[in-house]
């Protein structure tokens, strides 16, 4: 369920977008989305998610560039410059404390040896680098009508594809209690 409300701003721009064709009034219906969002989350739970605060920075500060100009190039860098901040972070959390992102994230549920670490956290950097990259290239080169349809779509199957193949990489490591 969490899931489909972290995507819900996304599937409303995909909505309206697709409803009226306009990248500027899918963006415009964003910008409350998103903010409605975060505003229910900090309600609700007193604290708010970074992937969700950054996200609402971003699609403020680019959707509205995008509204004020008239230009939707700015709402399709979003996506990259999430992605690239994220494997910022990543990169980063390696030369920070004893444990990466992904240790500190994953380290009380799997117990791995530091080089499976550090292998998935660099894992994580270039997936990451790798799906900034593939949303300029998609936006910039193909119609505005796919790079919606990828945002949606081919950042999310991108997504699970490469936590599948996550999962096949950490099984080796995972020892069944009988």
């Amino acid at each position: 369920m969490k899931i489909l409300f972290d995507f819900l701003p996304i599937m409303i721009f995909f909505l309206v977008y697709k409803t009226t064709g306009d990248i500027i009034q899918a963006t415009a219906i964003l910008i409350p989305a998103t903010l409605a969002q975060v505003g229910y989350t900090w309600f609700k739970f007193k604290s708010v998610e970074k992937m969700h605060i950054v996200s609402l920075v971003l699609v403020v500060l680019l959707g509205g560039a995008t509204v004020f100009m008239q230009d939707g190039d700015f709402i399709k860098w979003k996506p990259t410059i999430v992605n690239w901040l994220f494997a910022i972070v990543f990169f980063g959390s390696q030369f920070i404390g004893k444990k990466n992102i992904i240790q500190r994230m994953m380290g009380e549920k799997l117990a791995l040896p530091f080089k499976v670490w550090r292998s998935l956290n660099l894992a994580w950097v270039i997936f990451f680098l790798t799906s900034g990259t593939a949303n300029l290239f998609v936006a910039f080169t193909y119609s505005e009508n796919v790079w919606v349809n990828f945002k949606l779509f081919g950042l999310l199957g991108m997504t699970v594809a490469f936590i599948i193949l996550q999962g096949i990489y950490l099984s080796a490591y995972i020892k069944n209690k009988e």
